[in-house]
Order: structure tokens, then C-alpha cells, then sequence
């Protein structure tokens, strides 16, 4: 059978099992469809499999696994169907730690224009989650070899799934990959996953890179902090935000103290739509948009800024 009618086939039989019911016929089905050839079909069908929250195929999905990590550039090219194996064991609480150990571990060189790349950090990301969920014994230091993966991608995730083990253990590990540097973006996981873990311990570490010569981590930052929702954070970032003169930061640090959703944080921002120049009473209101939603805060809002003494 030609590659592209038996690919049109999955495609027509993976949209009939999306919507039937577990039967012992349809299980014999999606056995079927697990075991073709073809990447993309195992890929899509992983995640009806993890949507439908299906866990009869569980071994069945693991078997393909198997299969895949044998010449696994040439059965699956990009790691997408075993990535989406994983994700799928793992959203349906697997408790395969073999697999997920196979797979924290697995680099996948395939060839580019120019050299090769490594296509397996999302696997790596998701099986780190799947050990994560169930609780297995090692897995700190599992994570701890993750946070010097080479790709950032497989970083971040190491950094999430630190936070979601809610071990203290992996406290010093993120401090000190944050000490060491990063990408910005990969930086700021580590910062809030340090905010989940220990928020009034991690307080002060993480408020210091609001002072970070890179502007891009400065914003980000403020956004983590913002997004903790501290109480504490509020001192750091009003703070920060009363040296900044950048104007796109000085809106993210309004934007960010909105987010904190405390009583003291939005009087400080209508403090400054009573009382601010007009350039800052705006972007006061810019920050509290997000809020419009809220009737009585939105009210509010509007009653400060009807109630200047010059119009906006």
C-alpha cells in the first residue's frame, strides 16, 4: 500500500476511535494503530489516547515506546511520538518509571544544515514530570542532571517539575543554577520555581535580579514576581519600579504590582492615578486593565481617575 492511502487510512480509522467507546474490539484497533509504522499516526494517537484519559492501553503504549528507541532517528524522526508517549503516560499517572527513566535520559542527534541537534528535550521534559508524578524516589537528582541539560527547553521543565516535587532539596540546586546564569527566559523558571517552593526564603534571592544589567531579565522578573502573588513582593517591586526610567519596564513593574491582587497593591496604583503625573496615572489604568472584569475594582478605578484634579 502506498505510504500516503495507508497515512489517509490512520487518519480515517484514528477519527472513528477518537469517539468510540472502549470496546474489546476498539482496543484491538488502537493495538493496531499503535503498532504502525508510521510516526505521525502513533503521535496523534498518543494524545487522544491522554485526552480521553484511556488507560487500558497503557502497556501497549509503553511497548511502542520500546519499539521506537530501536533506530529511534529512523522510526521517529524529531521524537515527537515518543514525546507524546511520555506526555501521555504521564498525564494518565503511569507509574513506568522505567520508560520515564529511559526517556529523562535520552539524546536524539539527528543531522541540519550545518551539523546536528538534539530533537529529544521535550521527551526529557516529560518524562522528568512523569517521574515527578509518581513520587519516584531518585527523582531530585534525576532533576538535578536536567538543570544542566544543554537544551533550555529540557532546563525549564527540569525547573517546573523542582518546583512541583515540593522537596526542599531542590531549593540549593535552583539557587545555584540561577547563580550560574542562564537565557533569560530559562533564567525566570528557575526564579519561580524557587517562589513555589520556599516564597518568603526565596523572596530576597529572587528580588536581586530585578538589579540585573540584562533588561529583558529585569522584566521578566518583575512578571515572576508579580505572578507570586507575595504580599512581600510588593516593597521590591515599587522599589524597582521608582528607579526605573526605561517606559516599557516602568509599565511592566505597574503591571506586575497589579498582579500581586493584594488590597495594598492596587491602592498603591490608584494612589498614583489620584496623585501621579499624568503620563504614570495612565499607565496606572494601563496596569489595571486587566481587571475591567472586576466591577467594583474597575469602579473604583474609574472614580480616581473621574476624580483628578486634570483630565486624562
Amino acid at each position: 500500500m502506498a505510504r500516503s492511502r495507508q497515512l489517509e487510512e490512520n487518519q480515517i480509522l484514528l477519527a472513528e476511535l477518537r469517539e468510540s467507546e472502549l470496546t474489546p474490539e476498539t482496543v484491538e484497533r488502537w493495538r493496531q494503530v499503535l503498532r504502525d509504522p508510521h510516526a505521525s499516526t502513533i503521535t496523534q494517537a498518543a494524545k487522544i489516547l491522554g485526552q480521553r484519559g484511556l488507560t487500558d492501553l497503557n502497556t501497549e503504549l509503553a511497548e511502542t515506546f520500546t519499539r521506537l528507541m530501536q533506530k529511534p532517528v529512523k522510526r521517529d524522526p524529531n521524537c515527537l511520538a515518543k514525546a507524546a508517549i511520555a506526555d501521555t503516560l504521564y498525564r494518565l499517572e503511569s507509574h513506568n518509571h522505567a520508560l520515564f527513566l529511559q526517556g529523562i535520559r535520552h539524546v536524539q542527534m539527528e543531522p541540519v544544515w550545518g551539523g546536528a541537534v538534539d530533537t529529544a528535550a521535550t521527551l526529557r521534559g516529560n518524562c522528568a514530570l512523569g517521574l515527578v508524578r509518581m513520587h519516584y524516589p531518585n527523582v531530585i537528582t534525576e532533576l538535578a542532571d536536567l538543570l544542566a541539560d544543554p537544551e533550555g527547553a529540557a532546563r525549564m521543565v527540569a525547573a517546573k517539575a523542582i518546583a512541583y516535587t515540593e522537596d526542599p532539596q531542590g531549593i540549593p540546586l535552583l539557587r545555584l543554577r540561577a547563580k550560574i546564569g542562564d537565557e533569560p527566559q530559562v533564567l525566570s523558571e528557575y526564579l519561580a520555581a524557587l517562589l513555589k517552593l520556599a516564597p518568603q526564603q526565596s523572596m530576597a534571592f529572587v528580588s536581586n535580579f530585578l538589579s540585573d544589567t540584562n533588561q529583558q531579565v529585569q522584566e521578566l522578573v518583575a512578571l515572576v514576581l508579580g505572578e507570586s502573588r507575595q504580599p512581600t513582593a510588593l516593597e521590591p517591586l515599587q522599589t524597582w519600579w521608582k528607579g526605573v526610567q526605561d517606559p516599557e519596564l516602568r509599565l511592566t513593574g505597574l503591571l506586575a504590582i497589579a498582579m500581586l491582587r493584594t488590597d495594598e497593591a492596587f491602592q498603591f496604583l490608584l494612589d498614583l492615578v489620584a496623585d501621579g503625573s499624568d503620563k504614570t496615572a495612565q499607565e496606572a489604568i494601563q496596569a489595571l486593565e486587566i481587571y475591567r472584569q472586576d466591577h467594583d475594582l474597575w469602579h473604583r478605578v474609574c472614580d480616581v481617575r473621574d476624580n483628578r484634579g486634570k483630565s486624562l
